[in-house]
């Protein structure tokens, strides 16, 4: 288990900037984000594009109407559920 944080950005679209912009200011390279339901919509935020990888839930990539970059990486529910586990700590942002 890692003793790193997985951040679970659930936040809807006009608030995702700023959630992303709180988390720049916290977030190590070691953390892992997951984009959830309307912040799926921030993709090409600036921050985001710096990150190496970045989850995202299968469903939720549906909204997205441009080919996803190379460094997201897209998650089912059970994978989901893997990913939560393998952390200590998992921080909801809305």
């Amino acid at each position: 288990m890692s003793n790193h944080t997985l951040y679970l950005i659930q936040s809807n679209y006009a608030a995702t900037a700023q959630i992303l912009e709180q988390l720049a200011q916290i977030y190590t390279p070691v953390d892992q984000i997951i984009l959830m339901g309307e912040a799926v919509l921030q993709l090409e935020h600036s921050f985001l594009q710096n990150l190496p990888q970045i989850y995202m839930l299968e469903n939720d990539a549906e909204l997205l109407t441009q080919p996803l970059p190379d460094q997201v990486k897209l998650v089912n529910f059970a994978d989901f559920a893997d990913l939560c586990l393998g952390f200590n700590r998992c921080i909801s942002m809305k």
